[in-house]
C-alpha cells in the first residue's frame, strides 16, 4: 500500500459520529490511568512476570530464578505492578507470594497474547 492511500481528503464532518463518540469519551483522569496501566505493561521484564503470574502464584525467588534476574531486580519491577494494581501478594511466613489482581488483568494479558498470534 501507497502512502496516499491512507490519506483521508475529505471535508466532510459526520456530525453524528462525532458527536456520539464525544458523548463517551473518558474523563482526562480515566484516560491517565488507561495510559499508566499501558505504559506499565509496556515493560518487556513486566509483561513476561505477569505471563509468569498467569500460569502460578510465584514468591520473588520463583520469578528471579526463572527470569536469570536477581532478586532486587524483580522486586523493584514487582512493585511498579503492584502500585498499578496488576499484582497482589500475600505472607505466608517469611514468604511472599505474587499473583495476578484480578481476571481483569488475566484476561487482559490474554487477549494481547491472542492478538498478536493472530496472522
Amino acid at each position: 500500500m501507497t502512502k496516499n492511500e491512507f490519506y483521508c481528503d475529505c471535508s466532510i464532518i459526520h456530525d453524528d459520529v462525532v458527536n456520539f463518540t464525544k458523548s463517551k469519551m473518558l474523563n482526562n483522569d480515566e484516560f491517565k490511568k488507561v495510559s499508566e496501566f499501558l505504559k506499565t505493561l509496556g515493560d518487556f521484564t513486566r509483561v513476561k512476570i505477569c505471563w509468569a503470574l498467569l500460569n502460578h502464584e510465584m514468591c520473588v525467588c520463583d520469578i528471579a530464578n526463572l527470569l536469570s534476574m536477581t532478586k532486587s531486580a524483580i522486586s523493584h519491577q514487582l512493585r511498579e505492578l503492584r502500585l498499578q494494581n496488576l499484582v497482589k501478594c500475600r505472607k505466608e511466613g517469611k514468604t511472599v507470594y505474587y499473583s495476578l489482581a484480578d481476571e481483569h488483568v488475566s484476561s487482559t494479558i490474554k487477549n494481547v497474547l491472542e492478538h498478536v498470534r493472530e496472522k
